[in-house]
Protein backbone atom coordinates (compact mmCIF):
# COMPACT_ATOMS: atom_id res chain seq x y z
CA UNK A 1 0.00 0.00 0.00
CA UNK A 2 1.58 3.18 -0.66
CA UNK A 3 2.49 5.85 1.85
CA UNK A 4 -0.02 8.57 0.32
CA UNK A 5 -2.78 8.91 -2.29
CA UNK A 6 -4.29 12.05 -4.35
CA UNK A 7 -7.98 10.30 -2.86
CA UNK A 8 -9.70 11.55 0.29
CA UNK A 9 -12.14 9.15 2.24
CA UNK A 10 -15.99 10.55 1.95
CA UNK A 11 -17.88 9.89 4.90
CA UNK A 12 -21.40 8.59 5.65
CA UNK A 13 -24.21 10.45 6.23
CA UNK A 14 -26.31 9.60 9.72
CA UNK A 15 -27.65 6.07 8.07
CA UNK A 16 -24.54 5.07 6.62
CA UNK A 17 -25.24 5.78 3.14
CA UNK A 18 -22.43 8.05 0.77
CA UNK A 19 -23.48 10.40 -1.94
CA UNK A 20 -21.29 9.48 -4.81
CA UNK A 21 -21.50 11.73 -7.82
CA UNK A 22 -22.81 10.79 -10.87
CA UNK A 23 -19.46 10.88 -12.76
CA UNK A 24 -17.92 8.43 -10.07
CA UNK A 25 -21.03 6.21 -10.57
CA UNK A 26 -20.35 5.93 -14.11
CA UNK A 27 -17.00 5.11 -13.44
CA UNK A 28 -18.42 2.11 -11.68
CA UNK A 29 -20.80 1.60 -14.41
CA UNK A 30 -17.38 1.34 -16.85
CA UNK A 31 -15.18 -0.60 -14.43
CA UNK A 32 -18.01 -3.52 -14.30
CA UNK A 33 -19.20 -3.76 -17.46
CA UNK A 34 -14.72 -4.34 -18.77
CA UNK A 35 -14.37 -6.91 -15.94
CA UNK A 36 -17.17 -8.78 -15.83
CA UNK A 37 -16.92 -10.82 -19.06
CA UNK A 38 -13.41 -11.81 -18.38
CA UNK A 39 -14.73 -12.51 -14.08
CA UNK A 40 -17.67 -15.08 -15.83
CA UNK A 41 -14.62 -16.71 -18.03
CA UNK A 42 -12.21 -17.03 -15.58
CA UNK A 43 -13.02 -16.46 -12.06
CA UNK A 44 -13.87 -19.70 -9.96
CA UNK A 45 -17.44 -21.09 -8.56
CA UNK A 46 -16.95 -19.24 -5.11
CA UNK A 47 -16.62 -15.95 -7.05
CA UNK A 48 -18.93 -16.17 -9.12
CA UNK A 49 -21.68 -17.78 -6.94
CA UNK A 50 -20.75 -14.89 -4.40
CA UNK A 51 -21.63 -12.29 -7.09
CA UNK A 52 -24.92 -14.38 -7.63
CA UNK A 53 -25.89 -14.07 -4.19
CA UNK A 54 -24.94 -10.33 -3.62
CA UNK A 55 -26.90 -8.88 -6.84
CA UNK A 56 -24.24 -6.11 -6.87
CA UNK A 57 -26.00 -2.89 -8.81
CA UNK A 58 -24.28 -2.41 -12.38
CA UNK A 59 -24.72 0.90 -12.94
CA UNK A 60 -24.10 2.71 -9.64
CA UNK A 61 -21.59 2.37 -6.54
CA UNK A 62 -22.93 0.04 -3.91
CA UNK A 63 -23.77 1.07 -0.59
CA UNK A 64 -21.41 -0.70 2.34
CA UNK A 65 -25.04 -0.66 4.35
CA UNK A 66 -27.11 -2.51 1.61
CA UNK A 67 -24.11 -4.92 0.83
CA UNK A 68 -24.13 -5.53 4.72
CA UNK A 69 -27.47 -6.43 4.64
CA UNK A 70 -26.53 -9.48 2.76
CA UNK A 71 -23.57 -10.14 4.42
CA UNK A 72 -24.84 -10.51 7.68
CA UNK A 73 -27.52 -12.80 6.74
CA UNK A 74 -25.05 -15.08 4.90
CA UNK A 75 -22.13 -15.44 7.01
CA UNK A 76 -22.31 -12.35 9.71
CA UNK A 77 -20.23 -10.16 8.20
CA UNK A 78 -20.42 -6.33 7.16
CA UNK A 79 -18.68 -4.00 5.35
CA UNK A 80 -17.65 -0.39 6.89
CA UNK A 81 -16.22 2.54 5.06
CA UNK A 82 -12.62 3.38 6.02
CA UNK A 83 -10.20 6.08 5.02
CA UNK A 84 -8.21 4.80 1.61
CA UNK A 85 -5.30 3.96 3.99
CA UNK A 86 -5.32 1.87 7.47
CA UNK A 87 -2.87 -0.21 9.40
CA UNK A 88 -2.24 -3.51 9.66
CA UNK A 89 -3.65 -3.39 13.48
CA UNK A 90 -6.39 -1.66 12.42
CA UNK A 91 -7.25 -3.88 9.37
CA UNK A 92 -6.51 -6.94 11.39
CA UNK A 93 -8.67 -5.93 14.38
CA UNK A 94 -11.73 -5.26 11.82
CA UNK A 95 -11.23 -8.58 10.28
CA UNK A 96 -11.27 -10.33 13.80
CA UNK A 97 -14.00 -9.09 14.12
CA UNK A 98 -16.10 -10.01 10.75
CA UNK A 99 -15.89 -6.27 9.76
CA UNK A 100 -14.37 -5.48 5.76
CA UNK A 101 -12.77 -2.60 5.72
CA UNK A 102 -13.35 -0.41 2.59
CA UNK A 103 -12.03 2.48 0.82
CA UNK A 104 -15.02 4.87 0.06
CA UNK A 105 -13.54 6.41 -2.57
CA UNK A 106 -13.25 5.40 -6.45
CA UNK A 107 -10.85 6.13 -8.53
CA UNK A 108 -11.15 8.40 -11.00
CA UNK A 109 -10.93 8.46 -14.71
CA UNK A 110 -6.89 8.40 -15.07
CA UNK A 111 -6.36 5.81 -12.86
CA UNK A 112 -8.86 3.16 -14.99
CA UNK A 113 -7.09 0.84 -15.54
CA UNK A 114 -4.80 0.48 -12.44
CA UNK A 115 -4.59 1.87 -9.04
CA UNK A 116 -1.80 1.03 -6.62
CA UNK A 117 -4.71 1.81 -3.57
CA UNK A 118 -7.53 -0.56 -2.89
CA UNK A 119 -10.67 1.72 -3.72
CA UNK A 120 -14.30 1.52 -3.39
CA UNK A 121 -14.53 -1.13 -6.76
CA UNK A 122 -11.78 -3.34 -5.23
CA UNK A 123 -13.36 -3.88 -2.04
CA UNK A 124 -16.83 -4.23 -3.06
CA UNK A 125 -16.48 -6.17 -6.80
CA UNK A 126 -13.45 -7.53 -5.70
CA UNK A 127 -13.74 -9.29 -2.26
CA UNK A 128 -17.41 -9.18 -0.81
CA UNK A 129 -18.39 -11.97 -2.81
CA UNK A 130 -15.73 -14.18 -1.50
CA UNK A 131 -17.37 -13.04 2.02
CA UNK A 132 -19.98 -14.76 1.11
CA UNK A 133 -19.08 -17.88 1.13
CA UNK A 134 -18.31 -19.18 4.86
CA UNK A 135 -15.17 -20.98 4.46
CA UNK A 136 -13.65 -17.51 3.12
CA UNK A 137 -15.27 -15.68 5.82
CA UNK A 138 -13.84 -17.96 8.37
CA UNK A 139 -10.48 -17.42 7.08
CA UNK A 140 -10.57 -14.01 6.73
CA UNK A 141 -11.53 -13.75 10.16
CA UNK A 142 -8.94 -15.95 11.69
CA UNK A 143 -6.18 -13.81 9.84
CA UNK A 144 -7.66 -11.08 11.50
CA UNK A 145 -7.75 -12.60 15.24
CA UNK A 146 -4.48 -14.11 14.68
CA UNK A 147 -3.06 -10.56 13.98
CA UNK A 148 -4.61 -9.41 17.17
CA UNK A 149 -2.53 -11.78 18.89
CA UNK A 150 0.81 -12.21 17.09
CA UNK A 151 3.74 -9.52 18.01
CA UNK A 152 3.64 -6.53 15.53
CA UNK A 153 7.11 -7.27 14.00
CA UNK A 154 5.14 -10.27 12.61
CA UNK A 155 2.60 -8.61 10.44
CA UNK A 156 4.38 -8.03 7.47
CA UNK A 157 4.62 -12.01 7.31
CA UNK A 158 0.79 -12.73 8.36
CA UNK A 159 -0.29 -10.56 5.40
CA UNK A 160 1.74 -12.67 2.87
CA UNK A 161 -1.06 -15.55 3.61
CA UNK A 162 -3.73 -13.02 3.37
CA UNK A 163 -2.18 -11.63 -0.15
CA UNK A 164 -1.58 -15.09 -1.62
CA UNK A 165 -4.84 -16.61 -0.67
CA UNK A 166 -7.86 -13.72 -0.35
CA UNK A 167 -6.07 -11.20 -2.78
CA UNK A 168 -4.39 -13.15 -5.65
CA UNK A 169 -5.19 -17.00 -4.82
CA UNK A 170 -5.52 -19.37 -7.80
CA UNK A 171 -7.68 -22.60 -7.54
CA UNK A 172 -7.99 -26.14 -9.54
CA UNK A 173 -11.30 -26.88 -10.53
CA UNK A 174 -12.18 -29.26 -12.98
CA UNK A 175 -8.53 -29.83 -14.34
CA UNK A 176 -8.61 -26.04 -14.94
CA UNK A 177 -6.73 -23.18 -13.10
CA UNK A 178 -9.24 -20.45 -12.19
CA UNK A 179 -8.97 -17.26 -10.37
CA UNK A 180 -9.93 -16.53 -7.05
CA UNK A 181 -8.51 -13.98 -5.22
CA UNK A 182 -10.08 -10.50 -5.56
CA UNK A 183 -7.25 -9.02 -6.49
CA UNK A 184 -7.47 -10.52 -9.23
CA UNK A 185 -11.28 -10.62 -10.07
CA UNK A 186 -11.36 -6.54 -9.87
CA UNK A 187 -7.83 -6.26 -12.15
CA UNK A 188 -8.56 -5.68 -15.98
CA UNK A 189 -4.53 -6.94 -16.90
CA UNK A 190 -3.58 -9.02 -14.03
CA UNK A 191 -6.87 -11.86 -14.35
CA UNK A 192 -5.61 -12.80 -17.61
CA UNK A 193 -1.92 -12.82 -16.73
CA UNK A 194 -1.94 -15.04 -13.60
CA UNK A 195 -3.65 -17.68 -15.97
CA UNK A 196 -2.16 -17.71 -18.85
CA UNK A 197 1.20 -16.08 -18.39
CA UNK A 198 3.96 -18.31 -19.58
CA UNK A 199 6.35 -16.73 -17.27
CA UNK A 200 4.24 -16.95 -14.26
CA UNK A 201 5.13 -19.35 -11.57
CA UNK A 202 2.13 -21.35 -9.86
CA UNK A 203 2.78 -23.21 -6.90
CA UNK A 204 1.16 -25.71 -4.64
CA UNK A 205 -0.17 -24.46 -1.61
CA UNK A 206 1.72 -24.39 1.28
CA UNK A 207 1.31 -21.89 3.88
CA UNK A 208 5.40 -21.78 4.74
CA UNK A 209 5.61 -20.89 1.47
CA UNK A 210 3.67 -18.56 1.12
CA UNK A 211 4.85 -16.58 4.62
CA UNK A 212 8.21 -17.14 3.11
CA UNK A 213 7.32 -15.55 -0.36
CA UNK A 214 8.17 -11.83 -0.66
CA UNK A 215 6.17 -9.74 -2.95
CA UNK A 216 5.45 -6.16 -4.89
CA UNK A 217 2.42 -4.59 -5.07
CA UNK A 218 2.65 -2.57 -7.82
CA UNK A 219 3.23 -5.15 -10.45
CA UNK A 220 1.70 -8.30 -11.98
CA UNK A 221 2.20 -11.13 -9.94
CA UNK A 222 5.46 -13.65 -10.89
CA UNK A 223 4.23 -16.15 -8.33
CA UNK A 224 1.00 -17.75 -7.19
CA UNK A 225 -0.54 -20.63 -5.33
CA UNK A 226 -2.93 -23.21 -6.47
CA UNK A 227 -5.15 -24.29 -3.79
CA UNK A 228 -6.53 -27.75 -4.54
CA UNK A 229 -10.33 -27.32 -2.94
CA UNK A 230 -10.95 -24.36 -0.45
CA UNK A 231 -11.26 -26.58 2.10
CA UNK A 232 -7.49 -25.94 2.53
CA UNK A 233 -8.44 -22.51 3.67
CA UNK A 234 -10.24 -24.36 6.66
CA UNK A 235 -8.27 -26.93 7.38
CA UNK A 236 -5.56 -23.25 7.60
CA UNK A 237 -7.94 -21.94 10.63
CA UNK A 238 -6.95 -24.84 12.43
CA UNK A 239 -3.17 -24.76 12.66
CA UNK A 240 -1.12 -22.28 14.62
CA UNK A 241 -0.84 -19.77 12.51
CA UNK A 242 1.74 -17.53 15.33
CA UNK A 243 4.34 -20.99 15.02
CA UNK A 244 3.77 -21.06 11.00
CA UNK A 245 5.15 -17.76 11.17
CA UNK A 246 8.22 -18.25 13.76
CA UNK A 247 9.06 -21.30 11.65
CA UNK A 248 9.34 -19.30 8.15
CA UNK A 249 11.39 -16.54 10.07
CA UNK A 250 13.62 -19.13 11.19
CA UNK A 251 13.41 -20.65 7.51
CA UNK A 252 14.08 -16.98 6.12
CA UNK A 253 12.45 -14.92 3.28
CA UNK A 254 12.67 -16.58 -0.56
CA UNK A 255 15.17 -14.69 -2.93
CA UNK A 256 12.90 -12.83 -4.84
CA UNK A 257 12.22 -13.31 -8.23
CA UNK A 258 10.93 -9.59 -9.14
CA UNK A 259 13.01 -6.75 -10.05
CA UNK A 260 13.48 -4.26 -6.86
CA UNK A 261 11.42 -1.05 -6.81
CA UNK A 262 12.96 1.34 -8.90
CA UNK A 263 13.44 4.59 -5.75
CA UNK A 264 13.54 7.47 -8.48
CA UNK A 265 9.69 6.73 -9.00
Amino acid sequence: MPKDTKYVAKQPDDNGWIDYSSSENEVWRDLVAQQQPSVERLAARPFLEGQKKLNLPTDRVPQCVEVSETLLDLTGWQVAPVPALIGFSKFFDMLSKSTFPAASFIRDRESFDYIEEPDIFHEIYGHTPLLTDPRFAKFSQVIGETGTQCDPSDYAWLIRLYWFTVEFGLIREDGQIKALGSGLASSPGELDHSIYELTVERKPFDIIDILRTPYRIDINQPIYFVLDNVDQLLEATQRDLIADIQEAKALGLFAPTYPPKDKRT
